[in-house]
């Protein structure tokens, strides 16, 4: 959420901003202007009652005092009134305050001066390439189909039991499902992300923290007996852990990371484009995330980049990496980049990794802060990875290393799997 003073003091830089997404917020923009006016006037207005009110109050004691009880009854007559108008004013500042804050969940990000202006995703950039397109013999199938032919995964089976988009998998394909999770766990460690397992489940407070609340909650699951939704990324809970935290210095660095399953509805979502494991309900994700000084939330974004870049090397996939137009931007982010790895049964790019930078965008509604060194409270930066999600990183696996002999397994997962070959 973009911050209230912000807007009071850039609110033409931030209409030009999100220009680059399509979009034109004056309108919006405009109304909360008008709406913190009107809030700050009744700030005013029950900040002056309220002295007025203690001034009259310390007066009737030494009216009694002084036996003037005509003045002092007539002064405590005073007081109800003014209370009666401070209820009414708070009242009114609230309702400010609340509409406010509607009108700020309807502002998207601000993308980064380096993101390109575009609508939709034919406008992305691509900042670089790695590894050549597999090539593959002309019986080459698709995964849906190998792993049919291998005994991996089975897709009817999980409409049975559940419906489309949830597979079970099975024998060596849930071992590989397995050793991949483990495999991005451990790579995870070695660079410093601090492990965590959290809850799958998640309160509406903290969908609205990370962003996912109200922009998309058609997209989330919704338990609504209690009123908690299914998570659709480990970012969300992750994140929800420093929600209403103020940590006490600036030299910090937190960088966690979690593997959870993830839930999305995909609302919409059909065609050959989703067929086996392109867009599943249910999948798992590794997910890693940064809670960055100002300052060094940029780095930090080229740091995630590049350790994304080693699993993909280390899984000998052949991949390039998007930056996102504006339009193609998510909500919260103020840049994207998205890792795409090429299916050479499919011929074409499946994405499988998200790395965002969000800077105070997350944490003003997460009310996230540091203290600086001049005692003063700042915003903290976000940024969050997928490392990686599995459902395409598979799909591409099986597909790429397939031979006449069978699926060949990359060596860095062959210790994790505890086979080289399907």
């Amino acid at each position: 959420m973009l911050e209230i003073t912000r807007i009071r003091e850039n609110s033409e830089v931030i209409i030009d901003g999100l220009k680059k997404r399509g979009l034109d917020v004056t309108e919006i923009v405009s109304n909360i202007l008008k709406t913190d006016k009107q809030w700050r006037s009744s700030i005013q207005k029950l900040q002056d009652i309220q002295a007025e009110s203690n001034k009259i109050s310390k007066e009737i004691g030494i009216l009694f005092k002084e036996g003037k009880q005509d003045l002092a009854n007539a002064a405590k007559s005073k007081t109800v009134e003014l209370k009666e108008q401070e209820q009414v004013l708070r009242k009114e500042a609230s309702n400010f305050e609340k509409h406010i804050q509607e009108l700020l969940y309807e502002l998207p990000n601000i993308p980064q001066d380096i993101v390109p202006s575009g609508t939709s995703e034919a406008d992305n950039e691509v900042v670089e390439e790695h590894g050549t397109k597999p090539n593959l013999s002309e019986d080459a199938l698709p995964h849906w189909e190998l792993t049919e032919k291998y005994g991996l995964i089975d897709f009817e089976l999980g409409v049975k039991v559940t419906g489309a988009g949830f597979p079970i998998y099975k024998g060596k394909g849930a071992k590989l499902q397995r050793g991949l999770i483990n495999f991005f766990l451990d790579e995870a460690d070695k660079q410093g992300y601090e492990e965590f397992i959290p809850p799958l489940v998640v309160n509406e407070a903290s969908g609205i923290g990370t962003g996912q609340l109200p922009d998309k909650e058609g997209q989330m699951y919704h338990v609504t007996e209690d009123d908690f939704y299914l998570i659709p990324t480990a970012e969300v809970p992750l994140t929800n852990m420093y929600r209403d935290v103020l940590i006490p210095n600036e030299d910090f660095s937190i960088k966690i990371c979690g593997y959870t399953p993830c839930f999305r509805r995909e609302a919409g979502s059909y065609g050959k484009d989703v067929r086996g494991l392109n867009r599943l309900h249910q999948f798992d994700k590794v997910e890693i995330v940064r809670i960055e000084h100002p300052e060094r939330s940029n780095k930090a974004l080229e740091e995630m980049v590049n350790y994304v870049k080693t699993l993909l090397t280390k899984l000998g996939l052949h991949y390039r990496i998007l930056r996102l137009c504006g339009g193609d931007l998510g909500f919260t982010s103020t840049i994207t980049y998205d890792f795409e790895v090429y299916s050479a049964a499919q011929e074409r790019w499946l994405e499988v990794s998200s790395v965002s930078l969000f800077e105070t965008f997350q944490a003003n509604r997460l009310k996230l802060r540091f203290k600086s060194s001049d005692k003063k409270s700042h915003l903290c930066h976000t940024l969050n990875g997928s490392a990686l999600a599995l459902p395409r990183i598979v799909a591409a696996l099986l597909e790429n290393h397939q031979t006449p002999e069978g699926i060949k397994i990359p060596e860095a997962l062959v210790p994790y799997v505890g086979f080289d070959r399907i």
